[in-house]
């Protein structure tokens, strides 16, 4: 804070908090103590503040194999990885045949990596209803199922109202305390210690009333600016103004203190401009009274003057983007008719900076009281609390995380749970009546087999004994064994890490 003096206006550093005389909004005149703190040169800083999953089960369109049967072409490799082998068949194309058994092939990574980030959906966790019906007691796992299913509604659409929130600003009225005090040192005779002239030191300073919040605020940030107008008659038209004004690189500070020479009391008026933010406006009067609004944002003003508009049915019934003045209007804009989109212009020039706050004080050089303070009680608007608290529940991740392990958990119960109803259903077939089952599943094989290497044999011939009993069998079979042999061999040098000769 400058001054045009020769005593600048400059801010108290850090001190213990003012004297708290008792609750009032009038001056104070009896004697109190004053927060002792010593000049400071400059302003003070504020204080701040998955391993991938591969689905249980069989795959899409697999039948579950029966022990001690082999079922599908040798060898590891897929189907239609090259023509059966058959009576008659070329040397040329048994070649490739081979050569893909004896090399096995691993599967593709990018296919892996693809079914391992397979989106969960809340589908994959509802149980079938024949494992329903088998288990009476799956119940109540559907009616928690249910129950959650409402409740992830519940908490996604409170998540998007604080969202929301979070936008507009949230704040609360507190009561701020503003102390001013004033010291005098009277002058000294020559030969004796002290300065030879009088002078006093006036002192403003504050803080919030009940504030929860940890983070305690520095006196300078309530205010925008901060103007001490001395007796003019006193102090000369250059030198009667103190002024301090908030810039971009302005340290907030707990008080400010001037100090200038004198022995008679002095009377003095404080005009303190309040920080408000988002910024407030002053209305033209007559807006004022027409909207019952006097000092707000300009949100609210343009919000409270859209409904003034909307009551009283001024809009264009035909062009929607035009307002009819009506006579009120037309002495406050001084037109008949105008956009919607004009009305910012306009409402700039009858928009004024607020009111200050002015406080009249006496600065007192009575040697017999030399200390005295008085309390002011005004209104300011701080952060509201719960703005953070919502802050730091939509950042959290803490419970996402968690949730989303159990949900994996849920997801592999479900999947373990119809793969068991597959292998049961597959087993209660063949005990039933397993001569039936053992017929329609090797006919299935068939087909399916038919459908792979789209080959077209005469299934009476191939459903006999003596059909496997031919010469291209016994090669078939040598070579399945021989590519199992070479198949085990690269797995125990795989483990090993040797090569076998």
């Amino acid at each position: 804070m400058s001054g045009r003096g020769a005593f600048p206006l400059s801010p108290l550093p850090p001190a213990a908090a003012p004297p708290a005389p008792g609750p009032a909004t009038a001056l104070l005149r009896g004697p109190s103590p004053a927060p002792a703190a010593a000049a400071a040169p400059g302003y003070r800083a504020m204080g701040p503040a998955a391993a991938q999953y591969q689905r249980p089960g069989m795959p899409p369109g697999g039948r579950m194999p029966m022990a001690g049967l082999q079922v599908g072409p040798p060898g590891a490799p897929p189907y239609g990885a090259a023509s059966p082998m058959r009576p008659g068949l070329p040397q040329s194309m048994m070649d490739p045949f081979r050569k893909r058994l004896l090399t096995p092939q691993a599967q593709p990574p990018m296919a892996t990596q693809r079914r391992g980030v397979k989106r969960r959906k809340m589908a994959d966790k509802v149980l079938p209803q024949r494992i329903r019906e088998l288990v009476p007691e799956s119940q109540a796992y559907m009616d928690l199922l249910a129950f959650e299913r409402k409740l992830d509604q519940t908490i996604a659409r409170k998540r998007m109202e604080i969202q929301e929130a979070i936008k507009k600003p949230l704040t609360q009225k507190r009561k701020l305390r503003i102390y001013i005090s004033n010291t005098f040192t009277p002058a000294k005779e020559e030969g004796e210690g002290g300065e030879r002239v009088a002078s006093w030191e006036l002192r403003v300073e504050g803080k919030l009333l009940e504030d929860p919040s940890k983070q305690k605020r520095k006196f300078s940030s309530f205010f925008k600016s901060l103007v001490i107008e001395l007796d003019k008659e006193l102090y000369g038209p250059d030198n009667h103004l103190v002024e301090w004004h908030r810039m971009p690189t302005t340290q907030e500070t707990d008080g400010f203190q001037v100090k200038r020479p004198g022995d008679v009391n002095v009377k003095c008026t404080l005009l303190l401009m309040l920080d408000h933010q988002p910024p407030q406006y002053k209305l033209d009067p007559r807006l004022a009274r027409l909207l019952g609004v006097h000092t707000q944002t300009r949100a609210s003003i343009m919000q409270a003057l859209w409904l003034y508009i909307k009551h009283n049915k001024l809009q264009d019934s035909h062009e929607k983007e035009y307002i009819n003045c009506n006579r009120y209007f037309r002495q406050i804009f001084n037109c008949i008719r105008m956009r919607f989109s004009e009305i910012p212009m306009k409402l700039a020039g009858l928009l004024q900076h607020p009111d200050p706050i002015i406080i009249n004080h006496t600065i007192s050089v009575d040697p017999n009281d030399q200390k005295k303070t008085a309390c002011y009680d005004i209104d300011v608007e701080v952060d509201d609390p719960l703005k953070a608290q919502m802050s730091n529940f939509l950042a959290s991740t803490t419970n996402q995380q968690e949730i989303a392990s159990l949900d994996a958990k849920i997801h592999e119960t479900i999947e373990s749970i119809n793969q068991l109803k597959t292998q049961r259903d597959f087993m209660l077939s063949f005990s039933n009546n397993p001569q039936d089952f053992i017929q329609e599943w090797i006919k299935s094989q068939r087909r399916d087999l038919k459908i792979i290497t789209d080959v077209i044999g005469n299934p009476e011939e191939e459903r006999r004994a003596e059909f496997y009993q031919q010469p291209w069998a016994q090669e078939a079979v040598g070579r399945h064994i021989f590519a199992k042999v070479q198949q085990r061999r690269q797995e125990l040098e795989q483990v090993l890490g040797i090569r076998l000769t």
